[in-house]
């Protein structure tokens, strides 16, 4: 062992890791790792895939984090030579240069001492991701021999003569030869035979990892600027790496390592195997012994020893490479850009926007669909692929076409976009990453297998899906939102209000499809601070009589009163729209049914996008509050805003403690931001409640402890359509329809027939048939 590497790398390292502990928290990278199987701290190897230059420090970082141990890693050995200074620094970070001549058994002794070893099998940076040959193996691109080589096996042989190794030392202890196993423990600078022989009984552990960052970007930088003017034009790699590395670190980032499960290498051998390999084992005397036999074997023995030795290398190094591939964390860029290359390769350069987002939109419910998947954090919030099949841009897909590396290789018009051969075309391997970003996200998910098979599934059906199919996935995003959305809100911010609160029924979206259907279709949209439990009973009524229901959740309810604070009136309007959406693949018409702020929400629906909507039933809408948390709405936004500059105050700002008639369903805690939205939403209500054309009810509890009774005189005035009524329920209670009082839901059911009635009348006789009913208004 040379001087350099008997050096105390304790302080260096651990000085580094305080460094870069502060750094990350100025970085606009975000580092996650994914361990579901809790072997990470666990490990002797680790080994990585290598996309960027500043990622090699990232491992021993993290490793130290969990487990507080050590690293060694390997380094480029021409780093170490030219000023010894930072030669001592490398090496005072745990840094090995790959060159050592006892590299491999100098590593081993260091596992075996309780340190970890840090590999990059594929032996440099794969800037084009290109992993997969053309018989489907792995293997990548050399710049250094313009042509594509497997990948090294340096782990696999370390790990093996490791464990080799452990075997040999419990065979010299069962045979009892006390003083060989004290040589090699003093050896190894281990404390005594009995640390010698624990290390011998573990298990030799490979942990595969693969680091996927999400998005890439090529946009000029500061760096990259300084760089090119330094180098003065000489230097384009450099600049490149700089480019890109920098965007990587200084922008909003999402770096995920994703830790597959260890291999343990005593599984690698076959029975027959081991039988010949210990043959060999009377003559290994040190560490050193194994990895010269596997070189420059003489005897028969020792030539089979190489030959085994070399298989289970290579069958090891395949594993590992496998699942490091596998481990692609996939998003939204890896599917589109596999999408793209699969129509080019087929000749099509030309694809309809609508026909392209749908295809997309397939491929991400395909890749959902996979347990075992490794998806980015944004698959699994719909909000961020919502606008595929809403019609509208998809605004992360716009972003990406937009970006360098892709702008130059996709076009568009209004109704199509167009794509370049370029994307499938050989580019410069040190210059990849800039010209063509398609290209290399392509690359990156073709060892995935769930994801390209869902590609490929989704540019089939795309053109064939039928509406219903399509619905049953909306309706799945909606349970995903409402999952996703528990998810966030979940933090130590949010635990004290989220302890108080006391809803048990179940928040769930739901559709009941009856076997014999109805034409009509019921959208039952629930109130203010509550969930889709508060018409759940209602729409199993409904169902049993032939009617399709749907009970849509308005975003930020079901899951913290953190999550609607964060929501606007908007957000509510848009759950129903959602709703509207699924519910019109299984029936020509609907009826919306709101209660509370759903009720306001439905009139408001029938307004502004009326297609399909054939009438309304609005229940105790809040037109003016009683309650004094919402009585003064429209100051509760400055009234936040005021108080947040007070810190002994902001925390009561927040939030207001609200009675509930159903604390099983309802929130406990009103956000008082949420009044101004409810103010907000009135105002739009006040100046669109004319251009309502269909069918209204209004019902309404005349001693109502929420809103003012007298107020939906006033709803029920601005009202344009003709055909419409206004029933006053005798209760005392606010959930008139929740409790089913005064024979409410009988008269949501008979309004419903009505609409069927007029609908033959109109039919017979040409015009419409309008019944105009009121009670008298409330003194």
């Amino acid at each position: 062992m040379t001087a350099e590497l008997d050096l105390n790398f304790k302080p260096t390292y651990e000085w580094c890791v305080r460094a870069f502990s502060l750094v990350r928290r100025r970085l606009g990278i975000n580092i996650r790792l994914h361990d579901e199987a809790h072997s990470f701290p666990g490990g002797d190897i680790y080994l990585f895939n290598h996309f960027a230059r500043f990622e090699t420090i990232i491992p021993q970082y993290l490793i130290h984090e969990a487990t507080g141990e050590y690293c060694r890693c390997v380094a480029a050995g021409e780093l170490f030579r030219g000023s010894e200074s930072f030669a001592n620094f490398l090496y005072g970070v745990g840094a090995v240069p790959h060159d050592h001549p006892r590299l491999l058994p100098f590593l081993a002794g260091e596992i075996l001492r309780g340190r970890k070893v840090i590999i990059f099998p594929e032996g440099g940076m794969v800037k084009d991701r290109h992993v997969v040959g053309p018989s489907g193996e792995y293997s990548i691109f050399s710049p250094t021999a313009q042509k594509r080589r497997k990948h090294h096996t340096g782990a696999a042989v370390l790990a093996l003569m490791v464990d080799l190794f452990k075997q040999r030392v419990l065979s010299v202890f069962e045979k009892k030869e006390y003083d060989r196993l004290g040589r090699w423990a003093r050896a190894l600078e281990l404390d005594s035979i009995e640390e010698l022989l624990s290390v011998a009984s573990k298990p030799t552990e490979i942990i595969p990892a693969n680091i996927t960052f999400y998005p890439l970007r090529a946009s000029d930088n500061i760096l990259s600027r300084s760089a090119e003017y330094f180098s003065k034009g000489n230097n384009p790699r450099m600049v490149e790496e700089i480019l890109i590395e920098a965007n990587i670190l200084l922008q909003d980032c999402d770096m995920d390592i994703r830790v597959s499960r260890p291999l343990e290498v005593q599984h690698v051998w076959h029975w027959w195997e081991k039988k010949l390999l210990s043959r060999v084992f009377n003559k290994i005397n040190s560490l050193d012994d194994f990895f010269d036999l596997n070189t420059s074997p003489d005897t028969l023995n020792e030539r089979i020893f190489k030959l085994c030795s070399s298989r289970g290398t290579n069958r090891l190094r395949d594993y590992y490479m496998e699942a490091i591939y596998a481990g692609v964390t996939v998003n939204l860029y890896h599917l589109v850009s596999s999408i793209i290359r699969d129509l080019v390769l087929q000749d099509e350069n030309k694809i309809e926007k609508t026909l392209f987002h749908k295809t997309l939109y397939l491929a991400v419910k395909e890749c959902q669909k996979d347990k075992g998947a490794h998806l980015h954090r944004s698959l699994s919030k719909p909000e961020n692929y919502w606008d595929l099949w809403s019609g509208a841009d998809c605004a992360s897909l716009d972003k990406f076409f937009a970006s360098e590396g892709c702008d130059e290789h996709v076009s568009e018009d209004e109704e199509y976009y167009y794509f370049d051969d370029s994307v499938i075309e050989e580019n410069s391997y040190n210059s990849v990453r800039l010209e063509n970003l398609i290209k290399v996200y392509a690359n990156e998910v073709m060892p995935v297998r769930h994801a390209v098979f869902g590609v490929k599934k989704a540019c089939l059906e795309a053109d064939f899906v039928d509406p219903v199919t399509m619905a049953q996935h909306l309706f799945n995003d909606e349970i995903l939102s409402l999952d996703c959305d528990r998810k966030t809100y979940t933090k130590t911010l949010h635990i004290e209000t989220n302890v108080k609160e006391t809803a048990t029924a179940s928040p769930d979206p739901f559709l009941i499809v009856p076997e014999v259907k109805r034409q009509v279709g019921i959208l039952l949209v629930h109130g203010l601070l509550a969930s889709p439990a508060e018409m759940y009973a209602f729409g199993q009524e409904l169902s049993e009589e032939g009617y399709v229901t749907l009970g849509v959740r308005l975003k930020g309810h079901g899951t913290s009163p953190w999550d609607l604070r964060e929501r606007h009136w908007q957000d509510w309007s848009a759950s129903i729209s959602r709703g509207r959406k699924i519910l019109s693949a299984y029936v020509d018409e609907i009826v919306i049914v709101g209660f509370g702020t759903g009720g306001t929400l439905s009139l408001l629906t029938a307004a502004t996008d009326p297609v399909n909507v054939v009438g309304v039933v609005a229940v105790s809408v809040p037109w003016k509050f009683k309650t004094p948390n919402l009585l003064l709405a429209h100051l509760a936004k400055g009234y936040e805003k005021l108080t947040s500059w007070i810190p002994a105050m902001e925390e009561r700002a927040i939030f207001r403690e609200h009675p509930s008639e159903n604390p099983d369903v309802n929130y406990h805690s009103v956000p008082v931001r949420t009044a101004y939205e409810l103010h907000k939403l009135r105002e739009e209500l006040h100046e669109k409640l004319p251009d309502v054309r269909c069918p209204v009810l209004l019902l309404q509890g005349t001693k109502d402890p929420i809103v003012d009774a007298k107020g939906i005189n006033k709803v029920f005035e601005l009202v344009g359509t003709d055909n419409k009524e206004l029933v006053m329920i005798e209760s005392e209670k606010h959930g008139i329809l929740y409790h089913d009082i005064g024979e409410c839901r009988d008269r949501v059911r008979g309004f419903i027939s009505d609409l069927k009635k007029d609908k033959k009348a109109e039919m017979v006789e040409g015009v419409v048939s309008v019944g105009y009913a009121t009670t008298s208004e409330v003194s």
